[in-house]
This record gives C-alpha cells, structure tokens and sequence, in this order.
C-alpha cells in the first residue's frame, strides 16, 4: 500500500469530453497529485497529469472515460501510486444535477445511477457525461466505494418564494419545473472558510457568494442556509458567463424560433456556447479581454460593461432580500484574480458600508484575504474556491458513516 495515498479520495469530474481528476487528503488537505484529459472521443486527445512536482502532458488516444481512466491511472503507477492497491477511502463524482431526489452526498449503487439517469432530461449535457465517469470508475475501482455529490444539493431547502417559477403549477410539477441552483459545493464550502476567517460562527452571518469564473453564479446565504442563487432549472438563468448568456426575455427564444426559424437544438448552442461574454465580443478570456479594453476595443468594453451591470443587479437584490449583509466574498477564476472586477462591481456603495480598498484589493494572493478596510461595516473578502476538497471531505463523510 502507498503510504502518500493510504485514506485519500480520488476526485473525479467529467464533462461531455474531459475528464478532471485530484488525488486529495481530506483531512490535510494535501493535493497528492490531480489532471486533466481533454478532447475524449475526438481527434487530438491529451491527458495532462502532475505529481511530486512534475508536469507531464502527453498525447493520447481516448475513445472514451473508462480510457482516460485508465491512462490517468498509468501516471499515478509510474510514480509509485497502484490506485487499485493504494487505500483508497473513496472515490468522489462531481454530479451536476440531483433533482429534488438528491440533496446530499449519496453512496452509488445501481439504484442511485439508475435515478441520476432518469433525471439526466433536467441536465442533458452534464449528468449523461457524469454518469460514464462513474461507469468507468467503479469498473476500474470495483472495490473503492463510489459517492455523488450533487451541484444542487446545497440550495434544496432554498425558500419556494425564490425556487419556484410563475408558470401553471401543474406543468411545473408534472415536469420536475424550478430553481434547483448550481455551484453549490463552491457557495456552501466559500460560505464556510468566510465564517472561519472572519472568526464568527456560520449561523451568525449574512453573506453573499459571488462564484465568478466561466460559469458564473450568485448567492444570498442567511446564517449557512441559502436564501436565492442566480442559477435556475439549468445553469443558463443568471449572470452572464464566458459563453451562456444568463438572464434573457424568454420570448427571445421564440422568436428567434418563429421569426429567424432557429430550431430548438440551434438555440441551445446560442445560448449556452456562443453568448455571454463571446458572443459579446468573441473572447470569453478575461485576460483578453482587458487587453483588449486596453487597446480601445469597444466590443470588449461593452461586454465587460454588460458583465457589470447584471452583477450589480443581482448583488442589489441580494443586500436588500437579506436585509443585512455582513459580508461580500469573490471566488473562482475571475473573482480570485480580476481586481478591476471586484472594484467595479461594488464601487459607489460606500453608503451602504461596503468599501474597496484600492492597495488591498490590487495584491495578488493564493491566500483568503480581505480587501475592504478593516472597519468597514461589510467585508468584503477573496476566498479561494476547492470544490474537490469539498467533494472529497463530503465522499469520506458518507462511506465512513455507519449504514
């Protein structure tokens, strides 16, 4: 047995045609190796694996998840690692949809993936992609008990003021019909590292959660109970994203049927591949995009402006449903890193005590840090996300559980 991954979990999320992987201690938190394999199924697949300090990408045929697996498997072999014989506690899947059946890390076993497929028509390009990697893990790890956590698990219990939507309640109901959320193991772990750092318990704390990253999505969370998300029945409702467009008029999308003769599948890939910030002005990259800003871009400007706006909607909403707002926390890819992001999404509020410091807010951390003043009446913080410490401390949870 390898001593280095003895009572680790192994962390697996996989898309559509990749698959993302962390070796990780719950307890210590210590990374023990992680990867990525892009572009299963399709020509050009690569698997980019790093372990003890070494990178290695390499190219590789991967018709498929079990491949990929399989190949990643083969990295942690040449560094000593036999995951089939290392001690294993768990192995964690990233499940994007639960429905309303799952709000809570579940053991898999024939019954739970045959209701993860069976709610698989709430998210068709997520959970079909989620189901293959657990098909291929407990193939290939037949003895290392498998764990869903489902992305909307933490907003179940959200308020039906916030879940439901307008519409006649027996379609809805017939059709499984409202606001599930998205990013909860990011808005429920965030949530948790802010009452830590701010060194109050979780009840005691109002807080908003923006998960700023190509997918992006907010939260209102009154002492650890979630209270709305900007996410909805799928991850498309909300702020705008790299590529989804986020709120939209639903009469677009029947227009865009009726008048441009747009079919149903052709407005999907509209909405969820080609909007947000690319269909804005063809760049979905943050970095780009301020460069491009910098060059006098006007198409970039716009869209950066747009991205603004609509978080600034939705953060409005939030202080004013939760009353009092004791602290504003970014995390994710942009809002880890986007200091221009942060500033303008909450420059003008100094009446409501919410401040930037402009020094504070300029350093670049890995570390959770504040950038508001340290008397200011809101803090406002930068909170590193880890879903896969997330998934992996919830995995051990459930299989160390007594059934």
């Amino acid at each position: 047995m390898n001593a280095t991954a003895a009572g680790a979990v192994l962390v697996l999320n996989a898309g559509s045609s990749s698959l993302k992987y962390q070796l990780v201690h719950p307890g210590s938190q210590q990374v023990v190796a992680d990867g990525i394999a892009e572009r299963i199924g399709d020509t050009g697949s690569s698997i980019t694996h790093e372990q003890d300090g070494d990178v290695e990408t390499v190219s590789a045929e991967l018709p498929d998840h079990h491949a990929a697996i399989e190949r990643a498997m083969r990295f942690f072999t040449d560094h000593g690692t036999d995951l089939r014989s290392a001690g294993l506690q768990a192995v964690g899947h990233r499940v994007v949809h639960g429905g309303r059946t799952f709000f809570r890390p579940t053991l898999i076993d024939d019954e739970v993936i045959g209701e993860i497929s069976r709610i698989s028509s709430l998210a068709p390009l997520h959970n079909p992609a989620n189901l293959i990697g657990i098909e291929a893990a407990r193939t290939l790890l037949p003895e290392v008990p498998s764990v869903a956590v489902f992305d909307t698990a933490f907003f179940h219990d959200m308020p039906d003021a916030a879940a439901t939507y307008a519409i006649d309640r027996g379609v809805a109901s017939m059709h499984a019909i409202r606001r599930y959320g998205f990013h909860g193991t990011s808005h429920e772990y965030v949530s948790e590292q802010v009452a830590g750092f701010l060194e109050r318990p979780l009840e005691s704390i109002n807080q908003i959660v923006l998960h700023l990253g190509n997918g992006a999505s907010a939260s209102a969370i009154a002492g650890g109970r979630p209270m709305d998300t900007s996410m909805g029945m799928t991850p498309l409702e909300g702020l705008v994203m790299g590529t989804r467009s986020g709120d939209v008029d639903p009469g677009i999308v029947l227009h865009l049927h009726r008048v441009a003769k747009l079919r149903v599948d052709q407005i999907d890939t509209l909405l969820n591949k080609q909007s947000g910030l690319k269909g804005l002005c063809g760049e979905n990259d943050f970095r780009t995009i301020t460069e491009k800003m910098a060059q006098g871009d006007e198409a970039a400007r716009r869209a950066y402006d747009v991205y603004i706006h609509r978080l600034r909607r939705y953060i409005g909403a939030y202080m004013i449903e939760l009353g009092k707002v004791d602290a504003i926390t970014f995390t994710a890819g942009v809002g880890e890193n986007a200091a221009s992001v942060r500033a303008d999404a909450l420059a003008g509020l100094e009446n409501y005590g919410i401040v930037v410091d402009r020094e504070r807010n300029a350093l670049r951390s890995k570390d959770a840090r504040r950038i508001s003043p340290d008397d200011a009446d809101v803090s406002v913080l930068v909170v590193p996300t880890n879903e896969e410490l997330a998934i992996a401390r919830q995995s051990a949870e459930v299989v160390s559980t007594p059934r």
